[in-house]
């Protein structure tokens, strides 16, 4: 696991996201999202057969939930999300580490992402990870009111085991 991990980290376990878990990961969205992914985001990742996983907690209770869709020679995060009540305290880079364990069993070599220009939270989290910011994407994210808002571009190359 990354030296990043706070100390409060939870006891959690990760498992392949199913439909049945999206009753729950709906709700989890609409908490943490102003403009959430739908329904049919989700559901039309796991048809694809896109990686996504789920960490629950002891009580089964939903933690976290990440989504990425492999490429020639990569993997491209679509939806990483620490449920509101549950931030702060490692979890975002448990997920991290588990999406670099999943581009190594693939033999991919690099993981990219899209962040929120105005995330500082996520940005700070990724760059201290070893994440480097490689381009802009223009109105990139929709929003509820106004323009959309700009994407920073980010990548990171997967170390070797």
């Amino acid at each position: 696991m990354s030296a990043l991990l706070e100390r409060s980290l939870p006891p959690y376990e990760a498992a392949a996201m199913r439909v049945p878990d999206l009753t729950e990961v709906m709700a989890a969205e609409r908490r943490a999202y102003p403009v959430p992914w739908t329904h049919g985001n989700f559901v039309d990742s796991l048809a694809a057969g896109y990686a996504a996983e789920v960490l629950r907690g002891p009580r089964a209770e939903l933690l976290g939930y990440w989504v990425a869709m492999p490429g020639v020679d990569e993997l491209h995060l679509l939806n990483i999300t620490v449920v509101p009540a549950w931030q702060g305290r490692g979890l975002a880079v448990v997920m991290l580490d588990r999406l670099v364990d999943a581009c190594r069993r693939r033999g991919l070599a690099q993981l990219w992402l899209e962040v929120r220009v105005g995330n500082e939270r996520a940005r700070e989290v990724y760059n201290r990870y070893g994440f480097a910011e490689v381009g802009w994407r223009r109105a990139y994210y929709p929003v509820q009111q106004g323009p959309r808002e700009d994407a920073v571009l980010m990548s990171l190359v997967v170390p070797a085991p």
